[in-house]
C-alpha cells in the first residue's frame, strides 16, 4: 500500500516519457569522438529519472489543497493522505539530491541544466499556474529540457544541434498541454488554474493551437536541412525519414484546423491523444534514421 502510494506520487508515465526524451537525445549525440558510454547512460537514466520525480513530487506538495478540489487529482496520494506531507517532502529532496549528485557527475553542463529544470518548474511554473496563463510558457523551458540533456550528457557541450532539440520540445508542449486545458477547463477553474493563452476556450486560445503546431513542422524538418547550413552536425535525416516527419507533422496540423474549425472536447482529445504519439514517434524516427537509413 505505502509503496504502491510512493509510485503513484512519481507519476511512472509522465517520469518514462521524459527519461525516454534524454535516452533519445544520447543516442543522437554518439559519434565516433564522443562513444557510447554506458555509466553515462546509466547515470543519465537513473539521474533523469530521479529529477523528474523530484519536480513532481515537489509540485504536489505545493499544489495540495488545489489537488483535493479537482475530480481529476483529488484522489492523489496527498489529497487522500496516503501519504504525510513531510514524508513527501523528505522523499523528493533526496530524489531531488540523488539525480543532481549523478547528472553533476556526468558533467557541469548536464548538472546545471537538471538543476535550472528543477527550480523553473517548482519555483516559475508551479506557483504561475494560478496567476497567470503565461504559466505555460515557463513551464516549456523545463518541459524542453529533457531531449537537450541527453545530447550534452554525452557531448559534453552544448550547439546547435541540441538546440534544435530544445525548439522541437518546446514547441510541442503548447498544442499538449493548452488542449489539455482545453479538456480540463471546468475541473482547472475548482482550483484557479486556467492556463488556456486567452483564459477562455474561444477562438483566440483553438488558434493558438493551431499557430504553435504549424511552427512545429519546420522544426520538426530542421535536421533534414541541417547538414546544408551545418556540414559538422551530426544531426542529419534522410529523405525517407523527411517524408514521414512531414506526414506526422502534417496530420497533426490538419488535426488541429478541424479543432479550430468545431473546438470542441472531443476534437482537443483527439489532439492531445495524437501529440502523446508524435513526440516519441519523431524522436524515434530520427534515431532509426541515424543508426539504419531506413527511414
Amino acid at each position: 500500500m505505502i509503496i504502491s502510494s510512493y509510485i503513484e506520487f512519481l507519476k511512472l508515465r509522465l517520469s518514462f516519457s521524459v527519461v525516454f526524451s534524454a535516452i533519445a537525445g544520447y543516442l543522437l549525440a554518439i559519434s565516433d569522438k564522443n562513444p557510447h558510454d554506458p555509466l553515462v547512460l546509466t547515470k543519465l537514466i537513473i539521474g533523469g529519472f530521479c529529477i523528474v520525480g523530484a519536480s513532481n513530487g515537489l509540485n504536489q506538495i505545493f499544489e495540495v489543497d488545489g489537488d483535493s478540489l479537482m475530480d481529476r487529482t483529488k484522489i492523489r496520494p496527498l489529497p487522500k493522505k496516503k501519504i504525510t506531507l513531510v514524508s513527501a517532502v523528505l522523499f523528493s529532496f533526496f530524489l531531488g539530491i540523488g539525480g543532481l549528485f549523478l547528472l553533476f557527475s556526468i558533467n557541469l553542463h548536464s548538472g546545471f541544466l537538471s538543476l535550472l529544470s528543477l527550480l523553473i518548474y517548482v519555483l516559475g511554473y508551479t506557483p504561475m499556474k494560478v496567476s497567470s496563463p503565461l504559466a505555460g510558457f515557463i513551464g516549456a523551458i523545463p518541459g524542453a529540457m529533457p531531449f537537450m540533456l541527453g545530447w550534452v550528457a554525452l557531448q559534453g557541450k552544448f550547439g546547435l544541434e541540441p538546440g534544435v532539440f530544445f525548439a522541437i520540445q518546446f514547441i510541442w508542449q503548447f498544442p499538449h498541454f493548452w488542449s489539455i486545458a482545453w479538456i480540463r477547463f471546468d475541473d482547472y477553474k475548482k482550483a484557479n488554474i486556467n492556463l488556456l493563452p486567452s483564459k477562455k476556450k474561444d477562438n483566440k486560445s483553438a488558434f493558438q493551437i493551431v499557430f504553435y503546431t504549424f511552427c512545429l513542422i519546420p522544426l520538426s524538418l530542421s535536421p533534414f536541412f541541417l547538414p546544408y547550413i551545418y556540414p559538422e552536425s551530426l544531426l542529419r535525416l534522410s529523405f525517407i525519414g523527411f517524408s514521414v516527419v512531414f506526414l506526422m507533422s502534417g496530420w497533426f496540423f490538419i488535426k488541429t484546423l478541424r479543432f479550430l474549425k468545431i473546438q470542441s472536447d472531443l476534437e482537443a482529445k483527439k489532439i492531445m491523444i495524437f501529440s502523446v504519439i508524435y513526440l516519441p514517434t519523431i524522436q524515434a524516427i530520427y534515431i532509426i534514421d541515424k543508426y539504419f537509413y531506413v527511414i
